[in-house]
Formats: structure tokens, C-alpha cells, sequence
């Protein structure tokens, strides 16, 4: 038995906490108290909770309201139903989460490259009431790159919100994406923060109906100040390394390509940290079990579908054929992972197909 540490390569569904993150987590544990109480422990909490809202919003470019939730799930939920608004629209890539908070939303269709077509987007009502296009910046399956900026210019002559799910962006990736923004999605896990955080910024309170309780009214429930200590460090901390994921994404590629493997949109605008491969012949069940028992963690789908293994919605939306589609896994980088890493997976990618091929 092999005693070589595992890789990992799922970073897109959560990459681990940052060491930064975890001693301010640590830290956090002695302000105990609530940040709602009136006393001098609560006062304390509270400015802490506040100063943190603030360097997220910093590390994001972000110069609207925050608000804390437990995750990308709950930020999205919240936009999708309680935005003021009128009809509705999301992208047929959306993530799961998406789909099942706007499941009566009109969808739009994506070419093959998985973007949005912009002359559908010209087609929207985006006035009285105002409409809401939900987008996710990033494919968390395939890594492909929403045209914000194009959608944002067509929606601002109108009082329409754009939604903007930023999970899997790195921070100041893009500044102009902000500006266009009415809402943003982040997620504390996605970022070496802690799971369980995350944050839906708000560019006017008044397009949200308040439902009581805590962050003034929008979100029920005492703050959990560890993790948002932790998510907020983390936000500041990963600024500028997906330069280095560019380069290693490309030799990775060029390597896969040259083994048999096929890139999904390689002639799409791209995150430079994730990526959807296609192994022609070989189901991504086999894949994921082979290249687990080869001690390579990847995945295939989205984190919330690759469990139960369900086929994707995101490759047939490109127009890719069913059975295609599930030959596809998803790798993707962190801010750990080196060429030896990626030399380990081209190892069993290799063995694997050649076998298959033989077979």
C-alpha cells in the first residue's frame, strides 16, 4: 500500500482552512458573548463583528451592505425570494441552489461554451417591476467566466438588479464586476475560511424585504463571530494567487490533452482554477473511483450532486450529449497545489485510459 499523501483536487467544492484563519477562529473563542447584548462583553463582540463585515467588504471592492448568512445557499435563497421584484431570470448553469430557490424562474440558455446569450438577455423586461437575472460568474463545474460586465451595461438603464453568485472568484478579481452588482454571493469555505459562513452583499437594503431579528432585520440568529472572524481573514488572505493556479491549469492541460483527455469550452474565458476533463470511454463513476483509490481526490458535477453521482445539468445545457457528459470529471486548484500534484494525476489519468483503450 502506498503510504504517499493523498492529492487533492476538489478545491472548488471547499479547499481547507487557511492556518490564519483558524488562529483567528481560535482567538474568537474568548469573545464569547453576543454581539446583540447591551453590555460591555456584548459591545465588544459587536465592534468585532462590525470590523470584520467591514475588511470583507474592503477585500471584495464591495461599497454597499453585508450581510452575514451560513453559506452561499442561504445568501442565495434570500436574494432570489425576498428581492423586490418582478419576473425573474436565471441562467440554465446555474449552480443546483440556484434552480431550487428560483425553480419557477424563466431560464436562459447558455452556447456552447456554457455563456449566457446576450440576445436573450436583451430581451428581458427589466422594468415595472423590476426584474432580477441571477448569473454565477463562475461555473463551479466547468470554470467558464459570465460576461458581468456586457449583462450589466444592458440592465443599468432600467431599475432591474443583477444578481451575481461570486463563490468561486477570488476577491478583486475583476473590480468592474462589483459596480454592476445589486447582490453578491461569497462563501467563507470556497476561500480557507470556515464552512458554515458566508455573506450576501446588498447594494440597497430597500430592494429586500426585512424579516426581523438580527443583521438589522434581514437575518435571524445570533452571529457565529469565530467563523466570520475566520472568513474574514481569509477573504483578505487569498488575494493574488490565481496567477500562479493560471500557470499550473495550463500545463495540466496541455499535458491531459496530449494523453487523450478533452478540455470542456477550452475556448471559453476560464477561472484558472477549475477545470471539467472528459475521458472518452471511461464514465466518471469509474474515474472517481479509480482516482480515489489512487489517493486523488477529484470530483465530477458540482460538490451538492457529485455524491449521489447525478448526471450534470450544466454540460447538456451546452449542448453536449448525455453520454458525453457523463465522461466528465472536475479538477480544480488550490493555493497548495504544486506540479507534483498534477504529475500524480496525469500518472493515473494515463493508466487509466490506456487500459480502457486497450480494453
Amino acid at each position: 500500500m502506498s503510504t504517499r499523501p493523498r492529492i487533492y483536487l476538489d478545491h472548488a467544492a471547499t479547499t481547507p482552512i487557511l492556518p490564519a484563519a483558524k488562529a483567528a477562529m481560535i482567538d474568537a473563542m474568548e469573545r464569547w458573548a453576543n454581539p446583540s447584548s447591551p453590555h460591555a462583553e456584548g459591545r465588544a463582540a459587536k465592534a468585532a463583528l462590525e470590523d470584520a463585515r467591514e475588511r470583507i467588504k474592503r477585500a471584495l471592492g464591495w461599497d454597499g451592505e453585508l450581510i452575514f448568512t451560513s453559506g452561499a445557499t442561504e445568501a442565495i435563497d434570500i436574494a432570489l425570494n425576498r428581492s423586490r421584484v418582478g419576473n425573474r431570470y436565471v441562467t440554465a448553469v446555474e449552480h443546483e441552489a440556484v434552480l431550487r430557490s428560483g425553480a419557477d424562474a424563466t431560464r436562459m440558455s447558455v452556447d456552447a461554451d456554457g455563456r449566457v446569450n446576450l440576445s436573450e438577455v436583451e430581451d428581458i423586461d427589466w422594468a415595472d417591476p423590476p426584474a432580477l437575472l441571477a448569473v454565477q460568474w463562475c461555473n463551479s463545474e466547468t470554470g467558464v467566466i459570465q460576461p458581468i460586465e456586457p449583462i450589466g451595461l444592458r440592465k443599468l438603464a432600467s431599475e432591474a438588479l443583477l444578481l451575481v453568485d461570486a463563490s468561486q472568484m477570488e476577491p478583486g478579481w475583476d473590480p468592474a464586476v462589483p459596480r454592476f452588482s445589486d447582490f453578491m454571493i461569497v462563501s467563507g469555505h470556497k476561500h480557507g475560511g470556515p464552512p458554515g459562513v458566508g455573506a450576501l452583499l446588498v447594494r440597497d437594503l430597500g430592494t429586500l424585504s426585512a424579516t426581523g431579528g438580527q443583521e438589522r432585520g434581514y437575518r435571524s440568529g445570533t452571529e457565529n463571530l469565530p467563523a466570520i472572524l475566520g472568513f474574514a481573514v481569509a477573504m483578505e488572505a487569498r488575494q493574488g494567487w490565481f496567477e500562479a493556479a493560471a500557470a499550473l491549469r495550463a500545463r495540466l492541460e496541455r499535458d491531459l490533452v496530449a494523453a487523450g483527455g478533452e478540455i470542456v469550452a477550452a475556448n471559453a474565458i476560464r477561472t484558472p482554477t477549475i477545470g471539467a476533463y472528459r475521458m472518452p470511454g471511461v464514465p466518471a463513476a469509474a474515474q472517481l473511483v479509480h482516482f480515489d483509490l489512487a489517493g486523488i481526490s477529484v470530483s465530477a458535477g458540482s460538490a451538492c450532486s457529485s455524491g449521489s453521482l447525478r448526471s450534470s445539468h450544466v454540460l447538456p445545457a451546452m449542448g453536449m450529449s448525455e453520454k458525453d457528459a457523463q465522461e466528465v470529471i472536475r479538477v480544480s486548484i488550490g493555493p497548495e497545489t504544486d506540479e507534483s500534484d498534477l504529475d500524480g494525476f496525469l500518472i493515473e489519468w494515463r493508466r487509466l485510459y490506456e487500459r480502457r483503450s486497450a480494453a
